[in-house]
């Protein structure tokens, strides 16, 4: 089709045709409501065209009886996540009433180290750009996005050409089996013509083509299957990132919140970085329990939602092969031929929305946008939380450790009473002096590197073992017995400050790749090597096999019809030879 240039009336489809596309597309008078949050496609929003896509069994008895389905369609159709920031389009209102996933506001969002010009980016603009029959068949420009209504308007419309030729189906058969009746009613023969090559010929289209439904029906079990494992393996993916990501969240806010109460030999961390550590806890626990509770939702509901296709397509198919081999009534070839292109419609639909998804994620991996329509599928956390949490660590690492070399200067390593350390630093401590811990950080909490006589993280609990003493317990107060510069008590506290000091220190590289958004990064980007191919594979495997199948169910009726209107008329041949046997045997009898 060509595009229509500017200041040129758009074509008017057919009045069949209009008719048919505002049944399948959401009414214009739905866009003047209020605005609402973005969300996806639900039960009220799109029942007068989901209703097409829905069980076979039900959609052939509505479409007969009624030319509005009432009944319940899918829960919705093929949504992954909505995006939490709704910045795509001007006008874009939202139709949708309720989401697909939770509704609250949200934490999460791409990082601010990501590019945040959006003015001019749009995901998959060259594989989206369709006619959007809800915007006078005008070129759909606003890329991948699954919040907006006009996106899924010029995926559907795509695939239109299919639910033509089955209302072609529909209308053109019920004319010709109309014509049929009317012949057979006015225009009786009392004889009919019999080709015996005919009636073999149909015979034999009849075999092959039901045979081949057969065929092509086990193939799209089998092939549905294999892309409901697919589509399982990437949400489970998908899920696994955002558990890990979560997972690690948790545990640094457990080993931050722990970090409060640590100190050595009485000696604690600052209270005003207590305060900050509270506040960043709080931050993180926030951020991780709202992604965990969304993905959790979303992928149950996305697993519910395919589980409902996989069913509807089984138990479709196995009815269509029924009544295809039962041939029942002259009535359920019309909507067997309508209904077997109107799931493959459905197929091509999702393939379309598979593909832009991967093609949407692979632009997106080479070129990162905040604020984008791939938040839909997994967001990025805070940026803010999660640089402050970078910083937060740091800084918290970074005082442990001076916490413990403190005590080592001031108590372990003294040979008298420091005027800051507490009265009980005097426990009898000698022998050589002990190493000191390497404090990761600067005071400005860049990199530094250990100097010499230092001690590393993973030294310091070997290093340090060879200073403890010996103890006495004199008053309530342990007093080395021996050489030695650290009581066991003393030990125990200098490696739960270490050691918390080395995990907040082992968390950086994670915090950092949750800043820049790393993590979705490479989410994406083995979602479009690994599981995409597969997901494409199967999509397309499945509409190809539906095709073969629809196809050779529709031959296979037609053949049915020739073969039993030619076992008709080989009857009544036999009858009417048989007749005219019996009254010339008359008329001889007579002679």
């Amino acid at each position: 089709m060509r595009q229509r240039t500017e200041g040129e009336t758009p074509e008017e489809p057919s009045p069949v045709i209009r008719r048919a596309l505002q049944r399948v597309f959401s009414s214009s008078s739905l866009l003047k409501t209020h605005r609402r949050k973005y969300c996806i496609f639900t039960y009220s929003a799109v029942k007068k065209w989901l209703s097409l896509c829905h069980g076979v069994v039900s959609f052939k008895t509505f479409i007969f009886c009624s030319s509005s389905s009432s009944s319940p369609p899918f829960t919705s159709l093929m949504p992954l996540l909505r995006s939490t920031t709704p910045v795509y389009q001007d006008g874009n209102h939202g139709i949708f009433q309720s989401s697909f996933i939770a509704d609250e506001n949200s934490t999460l969002y791409s990082s601010n180290s990501l590019s945040t010009d959006n003015t001019s980016f749009t995901l998959a603009f060259e594989r989206t750009k369709r006619k959007d029959p809800t915007k006078l068949y005008n070129y759909y420009t606003g890329g991948w996005n699954i919040s907006d209504e006009h996106y899924w308007a010029s995926a559907a419309f795509s695939a239109i050409p299919i639910f033509v030729i089955a209302f072609a189906w529909f209308v053109g058969f019920g004319a010709v089996m109309l014509f049929s009746c009317c012949c057979s009613c006015c225009c009786r023969q009392r004889r009919y013509s019999y080709s015996r090559y005919f009636y073999a010929f149909s015979l034999l289209m009849l075999i092959v083509f039901t045979c081949t439904a057969i065929i092509g029906c086990m193939v799209l079990y089998n092939i549905q299957g294999k892309f409901h494992n697919s589509t399982i393996t990437t949400l489970d993916f998908v899920k696994g990132q955002s558990n890990f990501i979560v997972n690690n969240l948790q545990n640094f806010s457990r080993n931050m919140a722990g970090a409060k109460s640590i100190g050595v030999h009485q000696v604690f961390l600052p209270a005003e970085l207590q305060a900050k550590i509270g506040d960043t806890v709080k931050a993180v626990t926030i951020s991780s329990d709202e992604l965990s509770s969304r993905t959790s939702m979303n992928l149950r509901n996305i697993d519910n939602f395919l589980k409902s296709v996989r069913i509807d397509l089984i138990i479709g198919s196995a009815v269509m092969l029924l009544l295809d081999c039962n041939s029942l009534s002259t009535v359920w070839f019309s909507l067997d031929g309508f209904s077997s292109p109107v799931h493959s419609y459905c197929v091509e639909f999702f393939f379309f929305y598979t593909s832009d998804t991967c093609v949407a994620m692979d632009e997106w991996v080479l070129k990162p946008h905040i604020a984008t329509a791939i938040d839909d599928i997994l967001p990025c956390v805070d940026a803010v939380t999660a640089t402050e949490s970078l910083t937060r660590s740091k800084e918290v690492a970074s005082e442990l450790a001076k916490v413990v070399n403190d005590v080592i200067v001031n108590v372990s390593n003294a040979k008298f009473h420091s005027p800051i350390a507490p009265a009980s630093s005097n426990y009898n401590q000698s022998g050589p002096l002990m190493p000191m811990l390497c404090n990761p950080y600067e005071s400005d909490l860049r990199d530094r590197k250990c100097l010499p006589g230092e001690v590393s993280f993973e030294d310091a609990p070997k290093v340090w073992k060879g200073f403890i003493c010996n103890t006495n317990v004199i008053s309530g107060k342990e007093i080395c017995s021996t050489v030695g510069r650290i009581t066991p008590s003393i030990y125990r506290e200098m490696m739960a400050a270490t050691s918390m000091s080395q995990n907040l220190y082992q968390f950086s590289p994670f915090l950092i790749n949750v800043a820049n958004c790393s993590f979705e990064r490479e989410t994406f980007s083995l979602i479009g090597t690994d599981y995409c191919p597969g997901l494409e594979r199967h999509s397309k495997g499945m509409y190809c096999s539906l095709t073969v199948f629809s196809a050779s169910m529709i031959l296979s009726l037609i053949f049915w019809m020739v073969y039993v209107r030619e076992r008709r008329h080989r009857w009544y041949s036999k009858q009417f030879i048989a007749r005219e046997g019996q009254a010339a045997q008359v008329e001889e009898n007579k002679l």
